[in-house]
């Protein structure tokens, strides 16, 4: 289908689709985070990447719309977002966030809430609302289950950014590489996630993702049935068979 705000890729077992508003530092409008959604919900590979055009990730919200915006029109955008970040999760397929330039506010949001994320050396991330009235409190919730407590408050509370090397020993990225290696790096980590069978891969996202917020026994309770049921399929059976033959 033709996109408006996006560009979508699909090549082999990995569908990039790339935020294409460069002149707006790929600000997330109601219709661009609407996009992705059908987009991600759509998606034909077994691993997504997820790119900004031009000379950022994202730049967070597009404050033009809220500024213009009323009560109503404030409710649909964040809605929107919340329904973004949710598709994230809920999609079968691993998502590799790949963080060039700026990821401020819910494009740091975004990146929190992607599975992985492979940065630039040089790129920033910043939750920086606070600074001018509006507290970023929907970026905080990936933000803070990617990071913990102390950290997210420091990005939240003083608006200043953190490196990619900061971003990457707190939690936020995986990994951080040099520019002119960004892109051979976020296709070597998609190609070696696409490796495994996606059935699998599927389910152990959805597993974990319904686990990771549990206390301890229910998180168990949820891993254990997950793994009893993942037990019985062809797909444990023939890899089983085929690792003690070795």
């Amino acid at each position: 289908m033709p996109w408006t705000h996006l560009l979508v890729d699909d090549d082999g077992p990995v569908t990039t689709i790339t935020l294409n508003r460069p002149e707006k530092r790929n600000a997330l409008s109601q219709a661009v985070m609407e996009e992705l959604v059908t987009a991600l919900e759509s998606v034909e590979g077994r691993v997504v990447v997820l790119a900004g055009a031009g000379p950022a990730f994202s730049a967070g919200h597009d404050l033009v719309e809220i500024a213009d915006g009323d009560a109503s029109t404030h409710a649909a955008v964040f809605d929107a977002c919340n329904r973004l970040m949710a598709t994230l999760g809920r999609i079968d397929q691993p998502v590799i966030a790949r963080v060039h330039g700026i990821a401020t506010a819910a494009g740091c949001q975004l990146v929190a809430a992607c599975d992985l994320a492979v940065a630039a050396r040089g790129a920033r991330f910043a939750t920086p609302g606070v600074n001018i009235g509006l507290f970023c409190s929907t970026p905080a919730v990936p933000i803070v289950r990617a990071i913990g407590e102390k950290r997210a408050l420091q990005l939240l509370l003083t608006g200043e950014p953190v490196d990619a090397e900061t971003a990457c020993a707190w939690g936020l990225v995986n990994a951080v590489v040099e520019p002119d290696e960004l892109d051979a790096a976020v296709r070597r980590l998609a190609e070696r996630v696409a490796e495994a069978d996606p059935r699998v891969v599927a389910h152990g996202k959805r597993t974990f993702r319904r686990q990771v917020d549990l206390d301890l026994g229910a998180a168990y309770a949820v891993a254990a049935d997950a793994m009893v049921e993942n037990a019985a399929w062809p797909e444990a059976a023939d890899g089983i068979a085929k690792f003690l033959k070795r």
